[in-house]
């Protein structure tokens, strides 16, 4: 499992699977997340999911999509999301991460045809289907994007085929009529979960939590169930059994030495509170967990 580092402004900083070039790709298993759900983030990354099999929802700033077999969708930079399946669905998705500069060869590209679409506020997520033809191209180039991944020329394959891509949304995104300001509570949720994220092991309250938005209580909590459809509390809760699958994966740490590491008061809490989402408990986690988890979605 990779867990998630934050930047000054708490989005997301991605590990990338090349050195020099900004590209993460992989396929998953849902059921390989706890609670068959990934945590709420957002990066300066474009974000491409390609449903295998299965099915999944997918939540872009408390938007509900559902994605079937043959279906992806396309979210746009600094976008709140993460896959989830509230009825606990298998779903086999390939994920891939690209940050947009790698279509700037100079200035004027950028200008002209990258931030047209990244400041589209009509353009936070595309659903991909396969009724429409230039979603099906989206499609079958994330596809050879994930199976050109290992080729000695992955990187200049994968840009070509990011390149296509970006051509199929810059003609067929509807452009914007006129300028609109950011959503400011998105950007008091951003505050408040990425202060979540980078104080996990600590003690946090609500008081904490709605104090890092700039908000009181009621409006922190109804931020949370407007778009993540979760409690401060639980998100929190979750969170903290995410980090502690990895410590439960590659260290010998024990369980009540993980609790505490993660932010829990006791490792009884933490057993019930783990085998609640994970279906088994700790010890028996780190004795059938042998395959990494992929990074969160």
């Amino acid at each position: 499992m990779l867990s998630l580092e934050m930047r000054d402004d708490r989005s997301e900083k991605v590990r990338y699977d090349y050195t020099d070039y900004p590209i993460y790709i992989r396929r998953a298993l849902l059921s390989s997340y706890p609670g068959y759900a990934a945590p709420t983030h957002w990066h300066d990354d474009i974000e491409f999911i390609a449903v295998l099999s299965g099915e999944m929802q997918y939540n872009v700033n408390g938007e509900i999509v559902t994605l079937a077999e043959n279906e992806g969708i396309f979210v746009n930079a600094r976008q709140m999301h993460f896959g989830f399946s509230p009825g606990k669905k298998e779903c086999d998705f390939i994920c891939i991460l690209i940050h947009p500069l790698i279509l700037c060869a100079t200035y004027a590209y950028e200008r002209d045809f990258v931030l047209p679409v990244i400041n589209n506020k009509n353009a936070s997520y595309i659903k991909l289907n396969s009724d429409t033809p230039w979603h099906r191209t989206i499609f079958k180039n994330i596809k050879m994007m994930y199976s050109t991944r290992n080729e000695k020329s992955a990187v200049l394959k994968i840009q070509n085929l990011f390149l296509n891509t970006w051509i199929q949304l810059y003609e067929n995104i509807p452009s914007e009529s006129q300028h609109k300001n950011q959503n400011a509570d998105l950007s008091i949720l951003r505050n408040m979960i990425g202060f979540i994220q980078q104080n996990y092991t600590n003690k946090i309250t609500l008081a904490d939590i709605a104090s890092s938005g700039a908000v009181g209580q009621s409006k922190c909590c109804k931020l949370f169930a407007k778009y993540i459809k979760q409690t401060p509390n639980i998100y929190l809760t979750r969170y903290r059994l995410d980090k502690s699958t990895v410590l439960l994966s590659n260290t010998d740490r024990t369980v009540t030495e993980i609790a505490t590491a993660v932010g829990f008061n006791g490792s009884s809490y933490y057993a019930e509170a783990f085998r609640k989402w994970y279906g088994k408990s700790p010890t028996e986690y780190r004795a059938t967990s042998n395959i990494q988890r992929p990074r969160s979605r």
